[in-house]
């Protein structure tokens, strides 16, 4: 048998948004520059089996992993920091684990006992994180979601502090992160909320081993001192976590800087080895210090009003910037917008459009409109998902003359349903998690944009869609001018489109930005941006 995993459980006090997330996957990051094998997983307390049915108003943007999981946002951090592979073991919620329970009972499977949130719940969480150890991961962080004293987290909580007593201290290490607020009119940082939230994790058995302080200004070594008297910790592990003001991918070098991983590989009793951050931190120095010029982008989306919304689309367009060594500026524009007022009004000035999936009638003609500008203006554009099919919707209306085309899922009655359900899904009632999920493989004819952009014919992408492309009007579409360069395999499924006679002018039907990387930006995002300062170059 091999040595077991190492568990790290990270919990938040105070406030919710205090960047647990990033925190997880910073601290993943230095541990695996230090030659661990690391596996990162979320527990969400809400009681939707995933988000996938979620309003992105509600929860940002649903991840979407190679095996086909509708994940929490905060797994886009973990492979963007990390480089991690996140699977469907990534992410369980409260809904996926009582739903996993009351199936078993209704087999019988607990023998007719009563079933209970302790034993039988709480039982199954740990289930749920001892099942990562399947990864041959060295280390295994888990993040908890919500805060300190939320009922709904208290079972996973429990179930936590059952697995340091079964584990074992050396085995099982509890980062604690919470809040110092600064009151400007006094000009005192305050430390009593994070006593009170460490005091609310003591109450329930577990006594971080390590507190990370999110603040705004520097903490003073009286702020030290007295969270450790009072939270319990050691002095050497209480940690600032201050506002980082460039960029987020600064956390892992500024947590580095005070020695966290060595700390937490002490605790874990393992060798410290060496930190190898060089190709990081001279990312991060491009990230800052963008010395090429300007590029300016539009996103034509419909949830504008929350950025986390379209957060791996906002990430992948700053990796293919920083590769660049390109200033990013990004436009956010409300689709609906579109629909009323002169596109020049809102586009003129940019460099390049980016229009995104999303599901829903509401700002569809915005879409559309932003397509049919960059198509007539010629600007560099990028379209995802629905933002491909708004690409073929506008190719059939205003060059193809099918004045009505659409698609079956905004006008079932259109005569034209350029847009139409994909066979599998014909006959699918529930909504949840049953779209075209997960990796599927792509083939890309070999004189394409999108081929000299990945530098290969055939790759794989994550999909997230119910509708597709009609094949029925192949033909009449690349009659218009729409090229249909990227096919399923077996043919079937279009999946890229492009104009030949526009600069860059490529959609695709899956979702590029879940792969790409601070350090391996995507293929298209970063021809996109390099077509974009180009052509404002010109």
């Amino acid at each position: 048998m091999g040595v077991p995993a190492k568990h790290m459980f990270v919990t938040g006090g105070v406030v919710s948004s205090l960047g647990k997330g990033i925190t997880a996957a910073s601290l993943a990051l230095l541990l695996k520059q230090r030659g661990y094998k690391v596996f990162l997983q979320k527990l969400d307390p809400y009681l939707n089996v995933d988000p996938g049915t979620m309003s992105p108003y509600q929860h940002g943007e649903v991840y979407v992993t190679d095996d086909g999981a509708e994940t929490d946002l905060d797994l886009g951090h973990y492979e963007r920091f990390a480089g991690v592979t996140c699977t469907r073991q990534s992410n369980y919620t409260t809904g996926r684990i009582y739903s996993t329970v009351i199936q078993r009972e209704r087999k019988g499977g607990y023998l007719g006992g009563t079933v209970q949130v302790v034993p039988h719940i709480t039982d199954e969480i740990k289930k749920a994180v001892l099942t990562c150890a399947d990864s041959g991961a060295d280390i295994i962080i888990t993040e908890i979601g919500g805060t300190a004293g939320d009922i709904e987290s208290s079972p996973f909580l429990e179930a936590l502090r059952q697995l340091r007593v079964e584990l074992g201290p050396e085995n099982a290490v509890f980062v604690h992160l919470t809040l110092l607020p600064y009151l400007s009119a006094s000009g005192e940082l305050k430390t009593k909320p994070a006593q009170r939230s460490a005091g609310i994790m003591r109450s329930i058995g577990i006594i971080p081993d390590v507190l990370i302080c999110r603040t705004e200004v520097s903490m003073e070594e009286e702020h030290f001192r007295k969270l450790s008297l009072f939270c319990s910790v050691p002095r050497a592990a209480v940690i600032e976590e201050k506002d980082v003001k460039n960029s987020i991918y600064e956390v892992p070098i500024e947590l580095a800087k005070q020695g966290l991983d060595s700390l937490i590989l002490r605790k874990f009793n393992l060798p410290e080895n060496k930190l190898d951050l060089s190709q990081w931190n001279a990312m991060v120095a491009r990230a800052i210090n963008p010395d090429s010029g300007e590029v300016k982008i539009a996103v034509v989306g419909k949830y504008m009003a929350l950025r986390d919304a379209y957060k791996s689309i906002f990430e992948a367009l700053s990796h293919g910037a920083i590769d660049q060594g390109l200033e990013l500026k990004i436009e956010c524009i409300e689709a609906e917008d579109l629909q009323s007022r002169d596109p020049e009004e809102f586009l003129g000035s940019v460099d390049g459009i980016l229009v995104p999936g999303g599901f829903g009638y509401r700002g569809l003609d915005g879409k559309i409109e932003a397509v049919r500008y960059a198509r007539e203006k010629d600007v560099p554009f990028l379209g995802i998902c629905l933002g491909m099919q708004c690409a073929v919707i506008e190719t059939a209306r205003n060059v193809a003359g099918l004045n009505e085309a659409d698609s079956l899922e905004f006008h079932p009655e259109t005569p034209h349903p350029v847009i139409s359900l994909m066979d599998e899904q014909k006959s699918v009632v529930n909504m949840g998690g049953t779209m075209r999920l997960g990796a599927y493989p792509c083939v890309l004819e070999v004189d394409s944009k999108a081929c000299a952009a990945y530098g290969v014919t055939d790759v794989s992408e994550r999909h997230r869609h119910r509708f597709e492309l009609n094949n029925e009007y192949r033909e009449i579409l690349e009659k218009a001018g729409l090229r249909l360069t990227g096919l399923s395999p077996d043919g079937t499924l279009v999946e890229v489109v492009e104009r030949p006679e526009n600069r860059w002018f490529t959609a695709v039907q899956f979702h590029p930005e879940f792969k790409s990387r601070p350090l391996r930006p995507h293929p298209l995002f970063n021809a996109f941006i390099s077509a974009s300062f180009q052509g404002k170059q010109k």
